[in-house]
C-alpha cells in the first residue's frame, strides 16, 4: 500500500483527473466486446439488506470499533476496504495484511456477532490492483473467489479507480471476472464503484457500463462517488442528484432497461463533510436529500466514505478521521441507516 496517499486522497484524485480521462476515451473501444451479446434479463426486486452499507477503513484513520457503531446508529452492514494485490494475483488487506486470521477478520466476526454483515471492497486509488496484477479474467475471478470463500460473502464491491479504470483491457478483465464470479456464486450481490462528473460517469465509466452490458453482466449496482469534482454548481446534494441522473441514463442506454429498472441498478457512495476540494462541503441536509432521492428511485446502494470521518475534528485531527464540520458523532451514518431500498 502507498502509505503516502490516504484513503481520502485515493478518492479525491478521481475528480481531479476527470479531464484526462475524457481525453483518453477515444482509445476505449480498442478492446471492446462484441456488440452481438444481449444484455441480461432483469426483473425488478427489492434492494437487499446491504443496500445501506457505509465504508469503514480499518487500516488507519482511527477507526471506531464496528460493534460500537452498530449500537450507536442501528446500521447493520459495513463496506470494509480495501482488498489489494500482495504483489501478485493474490488478495490481501491493503496488499499487506493477511486475508484471514488478522485484525480485519476479527472485526468481521464482531460485526456478525452483533447481527450485521459486510460487503468487502477491492480496489481504491492507491496500491497494487488485482485487476492489473491478475493477467486474465480467469485469474482475476479466482482472486475474487478467494475473498468470497474466506468470508462466505453475500456481497462484493469493486472500487475501480486510477490505472484499473484508465486501461481498457483491464476494464474488460474486471467485467469478465465479475461475470464469472456471479455465475459461480448464485445470489452474490456485486457493486462496481467509480468516480464521476457532476453530469454522470466519465467516458471510461460509460465504456465500463457498456462493456458490462455487452458481456451479459447482471451487475446489481453501478455506483458513483459524487465528490471531488474539481468544479460544480449548486449544492453537493444537487450535484449528486445530477450525477445519478446521468448514471441512470447511461445504464438505461447500455442495458436497454426501463427508466425504473435503470434507477434500481445504480447507487451512490458519497463523502461526508468537507472533501478535498475547498468548495465542497457535503452537509447533513445534502445527505437527507440523497436519502429522499434514493427512496424515490429505489437505488441499489447508499454508501459513503467513511464511518471513520463521522465525527467532528478535535485538535490535531486529520481529514481521514473526522468530517471537518460541526456535527454530532455518527450523524451521517444515522441518515444512511434509514435507507431500506
Amino acid at each position: 500500500m502507498d502509505r503516502a496517499t490516504s484513503p481520502t486522497r485515493r478518492r479525491a484524485l478521481v475528480g481531479a483527473v476527470a479531464a484526462t480521462l475524457l481525453a483518453t476515451a477515444a482509445t476505449a473501444g480498442a478492446a471492446g466486446p462484441s456488440a452481438a451479446s444481449a444484455p441480461p434479463a432483469h426483473t425488478p426486486k427489492a434492494a437487499p439488506p446491504m443496500a445501506a452499507a457505509p465504508y469503514e477503513y480499518l487500516g488507519w484513520g482511527d477507526p471506531q470499533p464496528p460493534a460500537d457503531v452498530m449500537k450507536a446508529t442501528g446500521i447493520k452492514w459495513f463496506t470494509l476496504a480495501f482488498i489489494l494485490s500482495d504483489g501478485g494475483c493474490n488478495p490481501a488487506w491493503d496488499g499487506e495484511r493477511p486475508l484471514t486470521g488478522g485484525s480485519d477478520a476479527k472485526a468481521i466476526d464482531a460485526i456478525r456477532a452483533g447481527g450485521g454483515d459486510v460487503v468487502i471492497s477491492a480496489g481504491g486509488w492507491s496500491g497494487n490492483k488485482l485487476g492489473e496484477k491478475c493477467t486474465s479474467a480467469d485469474a482475476l475471478a479466482g482472486a475474487y473467489q478467494k475473498v468470497i470463500d474466506a468470508y462466505h460473502l453475500k456481497a462484493l464491491d469493486i472500487d475501480i479507480e486510477d490505472t484499473e479504470m484508465s486501461n481498457a483491457t483491464v476494464r474488460q478483465r474486471v467485467v469478465d471476472a465479475l461475470k464469472k464470479v456471479k455465475d459461480a456464486n448464485p445470489g452474490l450481490v456485486t457493486y462496481v464503484t467509480m468516480g464521476t462528473t457532476p453530469e454522470g460517469p466519465t467516458d471510461e465509466g460509460k465504456d465500463l457500463i457498456r462493456r458490462g452490458a455487452e458481456a451479459g453482466l447482471d451487475n446489481d449496482g453501478w455506483v458513483v462517488m459524487p465528490f471531488d469534482f474539481g468544479s460544480h454548481t449548486g449544492t453537493m446534494g444537487e450535484a449528486t442528484v445530477s450525477a445519478l441522473d446521468g448514471l441512470a441514463a447511461d445504464v438505461k442506454e447500455a442495458y436497454g432497461y426501463s427508466e425504473d429498472d435503470a434507477y434500481r441498478k445504480i447507487g451512490v457512495s458519497s463523502m461526508n463533510g468537507h472533501t478535498d476540494e475547498e468548495d465542497e462541503n457535503v452537509t447533513l441536509d445534502d445527505f437527507r436529500k440523497i436519502l429522499d432521492y434514493a427512496r424515490a428511485h429505489h437505488l441499489a446502494r447508499f454508501a459513503y466514505w467513511a464511518v471513520n470521518r463521522d465525527r467532528s475534528c478535535g485538535s490535531g485531527s486529520d481529514g481521514d478521521s473526522c468530517s471537518g464540520v460541526d456535527q454530532e458523532p455518527y450523524a451521517y451514518t444515522k441518515i444512511v441507516a434509514q435507507y431500506e431500498g
